[in-house]
Order: C-alpha cells, then structure tokens, then sequence
C-alpha cells in the first residue's frame, strides 16, 4: 500500500493544535498518539527504529504518542511515509457508515501557525481510501510549500475565489476562479496567493499505486 498524506505543508508548519474548536478536535493530539501507538505496534516496530525510519526524533515521537505534542502536517508526513498509511489513519478510527453528514460547525480545520492557510477536511476519517477531498483557504499574500508526496498522487485543484499560483519544478501556472490544474504531486509544489483578497480552492488527492 502506498503512503498517503495530507496535501497542505508549509514552511510554518500546520499544526494539529491549529484546528478549529468542536469537540472532536479538542482531542486531536490524544487521537494522533493513539493511533500512532496503533499503527507503530501493528508493525512491531520500536521508537527507535520509526525514528530512524522518519527522521522524528525518538523524544518527539514519545511526546507525540502521549498526547502531548500537537505535531505539524510535516511530522505527520514523514511518519505516515515511514509507516506506508495514509495521512488519515492518524486523525481517526472504524469504518464509514453508508452516510455521513459532515456539519461545518463542527468541521475538522487545521490552520498554519500564522492563521494564513487552512484546511477542511471534506471526508470522514477512519478507513482507507483511494481519494481524498480538501477545502483549501489561503490568505492574500500567503504561500503553502509541499514536499514530494508519494509515487502515484495526483491532485486534482478548482479554484473558486480569488487566483492562486502552482509552481511545480520551476513551472507556474496561474489560476483564476472557475480554472482546474490536475498535476502529479510527487515532486515538491508550492500554491502562492498574489492577489489582494483571499483564495478558496476544492482539492481532490488521488492515489494509483
């Protein structure tokens, strides 16, 4: 199974701590921890060995599976990556009932440390999945930058407010309301906001392998 990961890093980092206040999100950093202490056990491995396996130091891990470090999308990434899972099997647990209704009162929002990036996330988490659905808002001014993702992730962007720039390996794409850009996201890409009021995008991560 390949590695999955939340699309959205930043220099800043996005932080679990970030999230927008519902009672599911109070508990975030405590679901992280145990889901990792899950996921690290099912594959019998140690602190020290996921720490040489993701480069998160031990001490970091510990305080992570504690429940006592709120870690960044960034962390997140390089473990998911170590452990092959996807991004989501750390923010929740059991299956997806037939529906699910996601209220935005009670959403699951991660924020950049400034307040400038956000993140909703449009699908319930829990089970794996081969698609995953992200509302994407960037303050005016602000840039997101991504590391490479996984071999065979494709992303899938409209932008619905606002215009916002794609850089990938060098090459920009411009984007105003109503444009889309499909790219493969497995080398580092950045999403710029040069216009003067904030951008909204619908992101979709795909992942064929």
């Amino acid at each position: 199974m390949a590695s999955r990961s939340n699309p959205l890093t930043s220099k800043s980092g996005l932080s679990l701590a970030k999230a927008k206040p519902s009672g599911d999100d109070e508990n975030l950093p405590q679901s992280v921890g145990i889901n990792l202490r899950r996921l690290r056990g099912l594959q019998n491995l140690s602190l020290e060995k996921l720490a040489q396996l993701s480069g998160v130091s031990r001490a970091m891990l510990g305080q992570i599976e504690l429940g006592r470090s709120a870690p960044t999308i960034n962390v997140l990434w390089k473990i998911a990556k170590a452990l092959d899972v996807p991004f989501s099997a750390f923010l929740g647990a059991g299956n997806t009932p037939a529906v699910t209704v996601l209220p935005e009162a009670t959403a699951k929002i991660l924020s950049s440390h400034n307040g400038a990036f956000t993140s909703r996330a449009l699908f319930p988490f829990g089970d794996d999945r081969k698609t995953e659905f992200y509302e994407l808002r960037l303050a005016a001014g602000a840039e997101e930058n991504a590391p490479p993702h996984p071999i065979g992730t494709v992303e899938n962007l409209i932008v619905t407010a606002g215009t916002v720039d794609i850089e990938r390996e060098g090459e920009i794409f411009h984007l105003q309301v109503g444009d889309a850009i499909q790219f493969e996201a497995d080398v580092a890409h950045r999403y710029r906001n040069l216009g003067a009021k904030q951008a909204v995008m619908y992101l979709v991560m795909s992942y064929f392998k």
